[in-house]
């Protein structure tokens, strides 16, 4: 469904990114890869809000690498600079979307486990950005401004069982931003981390991850509940 685009990041240089785009879309939506790298499971995530009627991006954050072991994702993942990345790849594309002008004009943000971090990251540098969806993900909160998010909308799904990330600093996270009156919806899930990951399953699958049917239809359910209200 979707194909590789260009598009200039916040600071001007070029960027690129994988775009699904939505046949008669409501709204746009940028998409933030797990540690893996944009693979087939997340330009999934991308075809299935295009088909939800969101056209969605995904940067590509590490410049075409991606990887299926656990060590490299590891290695990928603290090579990359997440102020950079938030700042200047995602904001560079929320301005691209809005750019576009595509159904009402507003842009989500969404993204999973390492994108979950960023996706906060961005709410708080990327002023253009019109609401956000995070699954399990956070950064550490030193470096969260709840302030600068304002009065845009916020929804996150947590695992209760998360070992990468722990519910006391969801906690933390919830009173800083109910501190800041962001409009929030928070979830809580009866479930291991990375539930919403359909390839978190079988022997491939690494130790503290599970994905979890029936919790990810809820999840997804609500998220596109909240697009549709917020962006709609």
């Amino acid at each position: 469904m979707g194909h590789l685009i260009e598009f200039k990041r916040a600071d001007g240089r070029s960027a690129k990114a994988y775009c699904a785009e939505a046949p008669e879309p409501v709204a746009s939506v940028v998409v933030i890869q797990e540690w893996w790298g944009i693979n087939d499971q997340i330009r999934g995530v991308a075809d299935r809000l295009a088909a939800a009627g969101f056209t969605a991006l995904v940067p590509d954050l590490y410049k075409g690498k991606s990887t299926v072991e656990q060590e490299e994702a590891h290695h990928l993942m603290t090579g990359l600079d997440f102020g950079d990345a938030a700042a200047n790849d995602v904001r560079g594309a929320v301005q691209h979307l809005k750019a576009q002008g595509l159904g009402s004009g507003k842009v989500g943000v969404t993204g999973y486990c390492m994108g979950g971090a960023l996706s906060l990251l961005s709410m708080v540098m990327a002023p253009e950005a019109d609401a956000a969806v995070v699954w399990y993900g956070y950064p550490p909160l030193e470096f969260i401004d709840a302030s600068k998010i304002g009065a845009r909308p916020l929804m996150a799904h947590w695992a209760t069982q998360d070992q990468a990330f722990a519910l006391s600093g969801v906690d933390a996270l919830e009173a800083k931003l109910k501190e800041a009156q962001v409009p929030y919806e928070g979830y809580r899930y009866l479930a291991q981390h990375a539930f919403a990951n359909e390839t978190a399953v079988g022997p491939g699958r690494i130790a503290m991850t599970q994905y979890d049917a029936a919790w990810a239809q809820l999840a997804w359910d609500r998220t596109l509940r909240f697009f549709g209200q917020q962006l709609g």
